[in-house]
């Protein structure tokens, strides 16, 4: 038995209950200050690092979405109370909706990366701060990987708004990443055998399993552009997770895009 974490005592947990205190803090937060926040997020005035010159290739671009589940995503997910804030100023859940649109008019490769814990994954020996809390609020639950009773509508399963496109019977639906990159997926070999080379990125969450995901990616080989108002990050005492993540993108990816510059550029394919 895992000593980090009370494996009993987490089914009792309510899906919320862990985060309400720092739900009553962010929604006590003021106009004044979500402005401040978003002049934090604007683009430097005077970048120090050279433009993008990225240019999407017909045949051989997939869309990548991260997470695209009702517990990272949804008023009725567990982590809502922290991320809320900031998939709402984003317009985060209509963006990717938008990206997925788009390539699916383009019928360009599309690829789902999620998240899922089974009841082995519970048997977890040492964990990051972030395993544990997800580990304690269920988050991501699923009976096992070959049981799919409970799943639909639960906080594991995807958003009502995706799921056209996710389950039109094109869609890569990778295993799952089990901390944050697709070390643990097939996503790479996914790609791969799709002939992909160029990759347009969003999803949940900014700093954790996006940027994750676009590490890897470019160590891989891949050309990534990442989509900055299509991801979202939970804002904790510890810190604010978008604009960390922002921070990285800047200095990583190929490009980052707006999603209308995103969908601009796919629709001229």
């Amino acid at each position: 038995m895992c000593s980090d974490h009370d494996h009993t005592s987490h089914h009792d947990v309510t899906r919320r209950a862990a985060l309400l205190g720092t739900a009553a803090t962010l929604a006590a937060a003021t106009a004044t200050e979500a402005v401040a926040q978003n002049d934090a997020y604007a683009p430097p005035a005077e970048p120090a690092l050279p433009p993008s010159t990225m240019k999407l290739r017909a045949g051989e671009v997939a869309v990548v979405v991260t997470d695209p589940q009702i517990d990272f995503l949804s008023p009725d997910g567990v982590t809502w109370g922290v991320v809320g804030e900031s998939v709402q100023e984003l317009g985060t859940v209509a963006n990717i909706g938008r990206l997925f649109r788009a390539a699916k008019a383009k019928d360009l490769t599309v690829a789902v990366s999620p998240h899922y814990y089974y009841p082995t994954d519970h048997g977890w020996k040492f964990e990051g701060a972030l395993e544990k809390l997800m580990h304690a609020i269920g988050m991501f639950d699923r009976k096992g990987p070959l049981d799919l009773e409970g799943f639909a509508g639960s906080g594991a399963d995807f958003m009502p708004e995706y799921k056209e496109f996710i389950e039109d019977g094109k869609t890569i639906v990778t295993s799952p990443h089990k901390i944050y990159g697709p070390e643990t997926n097939d996503l790479v070999l996914q790609l791969r055998k799709h002939g992909v080379n160029q990759v347009v990125l969003a999803g949940m969450s900014a700093n954790l399993c996006t940027e994750s995901h676009l590490r890897e990616l470019l160590e891989q080989g891949f050309e990534v552009a990442v989509v900055s108002d299509a991801t979202a990050a939970a804002k904790l005492p510890e810190g604010d997770g978008y604009l960390a993540a922002l921070t990285n993108f800047r200095y990583m990816a190929n490009a980052l895009w707006t999603t209308d510059e995103a969908t601009a550029r796919i629709e001229a394919l």
